[in-house]
């Protein structure tokens, strides 16, 4: 047996790196936050050294500082865990419904989630037949309010987070007919609420169209979103209700139920 079979996994390159997979070791084992001291002397830092590395780790929330010289895993390892496992979980449960929404449409079908301000694009289905040139690949990026998916999120939050998203953003545009300004974005908001499927005018990418459904998980949290694209003179209308169905479909594999009521979106 090689002797790296005996390690539960590789040393990283970088020793600062190490340093903080020891720390975080440390406190992932422990249910109780721990003092500065005992994480020195169990990690085999100095003081000085396991100070720094912790207060790099609290300024990104990776780690908790409970009280002065006292620590715990943070917050943000659970919502980075939960968007990883959500991410799997829906793209595993997704692409055999998205493929066969392809097969009736021949339009590329997408399967998004939100990170942040943006959306990413997780899955994709397409082929050459849909006559589009595939510009959003699987990991590529788009603003929240140009994108059917973008504006389900969106239309998950209170008016507090909207308008503060408009702040952060700028609500900067892609098209001529990118939605630009907050009074516009909400109008466009309540539409996707009281409808329940969400469209993308040519806001993102001139000639292309889109639609969306949100996708739910066991509690009713919107998750993801499943989008699909057209050139602009050829989405049908009767694509709508496929979408949905697909939408709603992979929605009841993860557990989902229509009569529980939804929750707000992932953040």
């Amino acid at each position: 047996m090689k002797s790296s079979d005996h390690n539960p996994r590789e040393q990283p390159a970088i020793q600062v790196v190490e340093r903080m997979f020891a720390i975080l070791d440390v406190l992932a084992a422990n249910s109780e936050p721990m003092a500065l001291k005992t994480i020195a002397e169990r990690t085999g830092l100095h003081t000085s050294t396991a100070h720094r590395i912790l207060n790099d780790l609290a300024t990104g929330r990776v780690i908790d500082r409970c009280e002065p010289g006292v620590y715990q895993l943070g917050m943000r390892l659970l919502e980075l865990g939960n968007l990883v496992k959500a991410r799997l979980n829906v793209r595993d449960v997704a692409l055999g419904p998205m493929r066969e929404l392809h097969r009736l449409t021949h339009q590329p079908v997408n399967l998004s989630m939100r990170q942040g301000d943006e959306i990413v694009y997780i899955e994709r289905t397409y082929s050459e037949r849909s006559g589009m040139q595939v510009v959003r690949t699987v990991g590529g990026h788009a603003p929240l309010h140009l994108t059917s998916v973008g504006k389900l999120f969106l239309a998950g939050e209170d008016p507090q987070r909207v308008r503060a998203y408009a702040m952060r953003t700028g609500l900067v545009g892609h098209t001529r007919n990118s939605i630009t300004n907050a009074a516009q974005l909400e109008g466009e908001l309540v539409r996707v609420r009281q409808l329940g499927y969400a469209r993308d005018n040519e806001e993102l990418e001139l000639g292309v169209r889109c639609m969306a459904a949100g996708i739910y998980d066991d509690s009713g949290q919107l998750i993801a979103g499943l989008s699909l694209s057209a050139p602009a003179d050829r989405l049908q209308e009767d694509w709508l209700s496929k979408v949905i169905d697909t939408a709603a479909a992979i929605s009841a594999a993860l557990g989902y139920r229509a009569d529980k009521p939804a929750t707000r979106s992932m953040r």
